[in-house]
């Protein structure tokens, strides 16, 4: 790829989605990142659809069509040129570098993975950040606990001091 054609990771990643709890880019969008055209990328994927099983990639439903065009990650189904787009999970990004000929293709599925990659590094990152803010919160709390009782026995003390019992004398009777 020549410096040229360069693709900032913040480009790629604002065209990854989350649908059916999967990570996903759309048809569109990486034939646009590949340089080839939607349909030459769909007629690549029919001719090896044995390389492409659901985990791989799917077509969105017309519910979820419309909820992109909502979200303005389509422009409109207009745009769609009359079909459901099909969506590609990382994996499948990976087997279409198998399918799609040429260099582009190539080191824009490493481009697309190392994004990826990038992205679970960084939910993984936040993630062990959020266990630790949890375990430090569950310190802090055993603290004010352990602090709480403190307080309760000292005012305990004190109020035995402000009053303390009245004690039978000893040896006098009156």
């Amino acid at each position: 790829m020549s410096e040229k054609s360069i693709i900032p990771n913040e480009v790629i990643t604002n065209k990854i989605y989350l649908v059916r709890g999967k990570t996903v880019m759309l048809d569109r969008d990486l034939a646009e990142l590949y340089d080839v055209k939607n349909i030459r990328l769909r007629e690549q994927v029919k001719r090896n659809i044995q390389k492409f099983p659901e985990h791989f990639m799917f077509r969105l439903t017309e519910a979820e069509t419309d909820l992109m065009v909502s979200q303005n990650a389509i422009p409109s189904k207009k745009h769609l040129g009359g079909s459901l787009p099909y969506v590609f999970t990382e994996h499948g990004i990976l087997q279409l570098a198998n399918v799609l000929t040429g260099e582009r293709a190539t080191q824009m599925s490493i481009r697309i993975i190392e994004v990826f990659v990038q992205m679970r590094e960084a939910l993984a990152d936040n993630t062990n950040l959020k266990l630790e803010i949890e375990h430090i919160k569950k310190k802090l709390s055993n603290q004010s606990k352990n602090i709480e009782l403190v307080f309760d026995y000292l005012d305990e003390l004190i109020e035995k001091k402000d009053n303390p019992k009245p004690r039978n004398k000893i040896g006098y009777k009156k």
